[in-house]
């Protein structure tokens, strides 16, 4: 199910856990979906498994946010809870800009749709030659008309969410995990920005990505056990990696550009690979009543299920 469809948001979660509870395999599985897309609900994911977050705060009412905010450095990173490719993530460099967003996420509240930041985006993508003219105009009437999304789901209130913000960090690093194995690339921050997601400036070579970070990956995937898993990752100053966020879904681009993937054991397997054949492979082969699932890769599909005893 997608982040950005509000029938998908309203409904998606609750059918896949009754379907759950009738006791069939879905996937995803609720320990895979419960926090996507809700930075909020993984922040206290990680905080309950002792994960490397980076430190982030949540705060219910404004005068306890005030207070903190009266009391902590700066800048941080304010972003709303859910929300992909940087739009509603900003970087706050004062105790005051930060208790006007305080303000207004206790008062008027938040777009989940950032028009500004979407024009801004669109602009950025044509200077880049990676948009039209076309995408320009798009975003200019996005001033005007609201999404289907930002309309039905009405605006974002009644918390803050507030990130430190780790400095020299140019590019983040995102790493996914699928049925014990592992795919990634490096992402580079937009020009005169501190944000990577969504630049669309991206590494895929296997000396791009730090071995460490897939150690790390691996060892979070497993603790919160889940079927597939993408994990941002950036780095403090003494260069460990630290996980931003993690959602179970990811643009397939990212997969047609990768050289390879590593295996548990760390081992790299060179060449094009199909992570979806992965999931349906992790899926069926749980299964008591199927004994076993083959996949060949020189075919690129699924063979037939084999009905041998395991």
């Amino acid at each position: 199910f997608h982040h950005g469809n509000y029938k998908d948001v309203l409904f998606a979660r609750q059918l896949l856990y009754a379907v759950e509870q009738c006791g069939k395999k879905t996937f995803p599985d609720s320990k895979t979906c419960w926090h996507f897309d809700d930075k909020v609900g993984q922040k206290y994911l990680f905080e309950s498994l002792g994960l490397p977050l980076v430190p982030s705060y949540t705060f219910y009412t404004r005068k306890e946010a005030d207070l903190w905010i009266e009391n902590t450095f700066f800048p941080k990173v304010f972003k709303l809870r859910s929300g992909a490719g940087s739009l509603n993530v900003k970087l706050v460099k004062s105790s005051a800009q930060a208790m006007r967003l305080t303000k207004k996420a206790f008062g008027s509240g938040f777009s989940q749709f950032n028009r500004i930041e979407h024009l801004k985006e669109q602009i950025r993508l044509y200077r880049e030659g990676k948009s039209s003219i076309l995408g320009v105009f798009k975003g200019l009437g996005r001033l005007f008309i609201p999404t289907e999304w930002a309309r039905m789901r009405g605006r974002e209130k009644g918390y803050v969410y507030f990130q430190d913000f780790l400095p020299n960090n140019h590019f983040d690093v995102r790493i996914v995990i699928i049925d014990g194995k592992a795919f990634g690339a490096k992402r580079m921050v937009r020009k005169n920005d501190f944000r990577a997601s969504g630049s669309g400036h991206l590494y895929y070579e296997k000396e791009h990505i730090p071995i460490d970070t897939v150690i790390l990956a691996f060892e979070l995937s497993e603790k919160i056990q889940s079927q597939c898993a993408a994990f941002d990752f950036v780095y403090s100053a003494e260069g460990k990696p630290m996980v931003v966020e993690v959602s179970y879904g990811f643009p397939t681009k990212v997969v047609s550009h990768c050289t390879g993937y590593w295996d548990r054991s760390l081992q790299f397997h060179e060449g094009s690979f199909h992570p979806e054949y992965w999931m349906v492979e992790a899926l069926l082969i749980k299964q008591k009543d199927l004994a076993k699932v083959r996949y060949i890769p020189e075919q690129g599909n699924l063979s037939e299920i084999i009905g041998e005893e395991e």
